[in-house]
């Protein structure tokens, strides 16, 4: 199925993002600071239909989540969300960074007050389902750093003089030989959309089929290092082209990347299994 993409009608519902402006901090409680990006602007160049061929979620941790408690005393927790992959918008990073800051002077009774508010104003702007998990200190001691499963390919020792997105490096990547396999790569690097600042992530590849070739593998993910594109869109676009050129009849792409604004995000996107546990990086 072809879709008409249209990158007028892109620029449009992009323009009126806080990305990239100059913006004053709000103290108080504002929900109206959220902004949300249609995917379906990433998913029609893609031509992702509205039946989409892989489950997931996308998983933002939050390690500057403060507030003011009941007696006006100041509250400090970590914040997990999982933001459903068929919500119609993904939430712009930079307005959530902003409207958590409004937290920052305002009252709150308690933690499920808290977590109401945040679980309310996210779907509401994402128009889909949200899960919020609010981790307070005492329990900080049991959070855990992972890395991910697999094995790494970057030790590969390759000769990179091509930055630009190029898919047809999966051309002719795959051996006859069926496999199930787990690799992995600390190069993931793409810019952001709107702003062009770096985006720094490891990617995850889990899949059943066709052998992929590693070295080829590994071009095409480093070619993304002058992309412009949300985190979200790109594990997207891994997806689909790894779909299309090395004919994976199981696939899982999941990436962690750095945290921006004490913010982190971690699209998962999968056709056979669920989102592991949320455990961040050492570099996250």
């Amino acid at each position: 199925m072809t879709h008409n993409h249209d990158p007028y009608s892109d620029a449009q519902a992009l323009k009126g993002l806080t990305l990239g402006q100059a913006t004053e901090y709000q103290a108080e409680y504002d929900a109206s600071l959220l902004q949300g990006v249609p995917r379906k602007l990433n998913r029609d160049a893609i031509e992702l239909t509205t039946e989409l061929p892989f489950q997931g979620t996308d998983i933002w941790t939050g390690y500057e989540l403060s507030w003011l408690n009941s007696k006006g005393k100041p509250m400090v927790a970590i914040m997990q969300v999982h933001l459903d992959i068929n919500s119609v918008n993904l939430i712009e990073s930079k307005s959530f960074k902003l409207y958590l800051n409004s937290f920052n002077q305002t009252r709150f009774d308690n933690l499920d007050a808290i977590k109401t508010t945040l679980t309310t104003d996210l779907g509401q702007c994402a128009q889909g389902d949200v899960t919020v998990k609010i981790i307070e200190p005492k329990h900080f001691s049991i959070e855990r750093i992972n890395e991910l499963p697999g094995n790494c390919i970057d030790e590969l020792d390759i000769e990179v003089d091509d930055y630009q997105f190029n898919p047809e490096y999966l051309l002719n990547s795959t051996e006859e030989k069926n496999v199930a396999e787990t690799l992995t790569s600390n190069l993931l690097k793409s810019n952001c959309l709107i702003t062009s600042q770096p985006d720094w992530g490891s990617v995850m590849i889990r899949y059943q089929g066709p052998k992929i070739d590693r070295e080829k593998l590994l071009r095409y993910l480093i070619s993304f290092r002058q992309h412009n594109e949300f985190h979200e869109q790109c594990v997207e676009r891994i997806f689909m082209d790894l779909k299309k050129y090395c004919q994976c009849s199981k696939l899982t792409v999941y990436a962690r990347y750095t945290r921006r604004g004490g913010l982190d995000i971690n699209p998962f996107r999968s056709d056979f299994e669920q989102a592991p546990e949320n455990h961040r990086l050492a570099r996250q």
